[in-house]
């Protein structure tokens, strides 16, 4: 189950897995989807056509801009996690910036693959550290773009020591 939201007024619950309709607001939402060229779609609805556009999408902020006969919409998607921490009153907890990555035990660094400047995603490799005979992928652990690299290659580091610094 998903809420899409288009306001801070404007939601929908979408069951997009409970048979092979979709339901919105508990109830079938009859519709056929035809894909056209990448990111371009035809949906046909109660007799009606539509063309939609993807014209961005953040899979990470589970945030989407599309266009519907031209008109742009941004839509925002919470699934069952993000509104079980909202009724915690922990939704921000996802939004907080990471703004450095420490040394998790200590080695040495075998490959840098980031430079300063770089804009990185999460999961994306920047170091490999080499510790007790194995090689460890460092990555980025939040979206971000690489401000300063505070070791270089062959360096001994020690568990906790700074490594990269993102702004």
């Amino acid at each position: 189950m998903l809420q899409i939201s288009t306001g801070p007024d404007r939601f929908w619950e979408v069951d997009y897995r409970a048979t092979d309709d979709l339901h919105l607001n508990g109830q079938a939402f009859g519709w056929d989807v035809t894909a056209g060229a990448p990111g371009h779609f035809q949906i046909l609805h109660s007799g009606r056509s539509y063309n939609a556009e993807v014209v961005s999408a953040d899979y990470a902020a589970k945030q989407f801009v599309v266009k519907i006969n031209g008109q742009r919409i941004e839509l925002r998607a919470k699934d069952r996690f993000d509104q079980l921490l909202e009724r915690l009153g922990l939704s921000n907890a996802a939004a907080v910036q990471v703004n450095e990555l420490k040394a998790p035990m200590p080695g040495l660094i075998v490959d840098v693959r980031v430079q300063p400047g770089q804009v990185v995603q999460k999961g994306d490799p920047l170091l490999v550290l080499e510790a007790m005979k194995m090689e460890n992928i460092l990555k980025a652990p939040a979206d971000g773009t690489v401000s300063a690299i505070k070791v270089g290659l062959r360096d001994n580091v020690q568990k906790g020591q700074l490594l990269v610094q993102f702004s």
